[in-house]
């Protein structure tokens, strides 16, 4: 959701009786009830469009139709494909002004959307700090996200929603500041950025034991049903200077690796390195090396198990 342009309009003669989810010729992602009703805007698929409605229609060539969004969700199932959508990188959810509101409605459009889609988990950012304390923003967003997590509700959203750790000071979202958010708020969990969290931390993110660190903090959260994402990164002074391919940098993919073949986890990883695609099946290349060496080394000491068991047998029978 790079751009979320929306265009307001009123319903063609013909679209008057359908449902959110019949109209054609462009994505109507919300409906103004034209009724004086000054509730947030009905994001009801099923909700029948009447003369005096305003519809929200996405403006950027996201998709023709609902139905569009049926048909790729159908197809992801069919191709055992998990779907997830990320809002705009910029976010401020603690202004509580226009801007605020502008990017609650990114949220709800991406929610309305990877709902039709059956995706997993929207993954946002929340926002800076512009100066003010930990606790003021902290609150600002709180009251943000219950009012979105309301229309969630409301409009039986089933995705989750991700909040995912931020990779500058400035910005709000490290790991502790995210999973006081989700004491807070229902139904929302963390999204663990591995480099973000990493360049954060001024480096921390080393040995698989610092992985493994990192996924039981976050595991309860998450209801064991991890969202991620993974990148090469450079870092200065605990800030984040640039994504790069997962072979540059300090953060290395080989120890995560050895603690999800560990621990085994349910995980999602997404590559959002420059290299999306290539660091992708590089990811995959290692996972799979790593779990071919740790059950190489399993069936060496079975092995061994055995060819001692057969030695002190045989040794037995020898004398008797």
């Amino acid at each position: 959701m790079v751009r979320t342009n929306t265009l307001d309009r009123y319903p063609e003669e013909e679209e008057i009786g359908l449902s959110l989810a019949e109209l054609e010729g462009g994505l109507v992602v919300e409906m103004i009830k034209g009724d004086g009703d000054d509730d947030m805007p009905v994001s009801d698929p099923s909700m029948l469009v009447e003369e005096d409605d305003i519809l929200v229609c996405m403006g950027s060539g996201v998709t023709n139709s609902y139905k569009d969004l049926l048909n790729i969700g159908a197809l992801a199932r069919k191709l055992d494909v998990s779907l997830s959508m990320h809002t705009p990188y910029y976010m401020d959810l603690a202004a509580r002004n226009e801007l605020s509101a502008k990017c609650m409605d990114s949220i709800r459009w991406s929610a309305f959307m990877t709902h039709a889609l059956q995706g997993d988990i929207v993954v946002t950012h929340m926002g800076l700090y512009n100066g003010r304390g930990k606790k003021e923003t902290s609150d600002l967003i709180v009251e943000s996200l219950n009012d979105i997590m309301a229309w969630w509700d409301d409009n039986k959203i089933t995705p989750r929603l991700g909040l995912e750790i931020s990779g500058r000071q400035e910005v709000f979202g490290n790991l502790d500041e995210i999973l006081e958010i989700c004491d807070e708020v229902d139904n929302v969990v963390p999204v663990i950025n591995f480099p973000h969290h990493h360049a954060r931390e001024g480096g921390t993110l080393m040995e698989a034991a610092d992985f493994s660190e990192l996924l039981d903090k976050v595991h309860e959260y998450v209801g064991g049903r991890f969202h991620a994402h993974f990148a090469g990164v450079e870092h200065e002074n605990y800030n984040e200077k640039r994504l790069t391919p997962i072979k540059k940098g300090d953060l290395r993919f080989e120890p995560l690796a050895e603690a999800l073949v560990e621990k085994r986890p349910e995980i999602t990883i997404i590559s959002s390195t420059p290299l999306l695609e290539h660091d992708a099946m590089y990811m995959k290349v290692i996972h799979e090396r790593v779990l071919t060496k740790r059950v190489a080394k399993a069936l060496r000491k079975k092995g061994k198990a055995i060819e001692e068991k057969v030695d002190d047998e045989y040794e037995d029978e020898e004398s008797v």
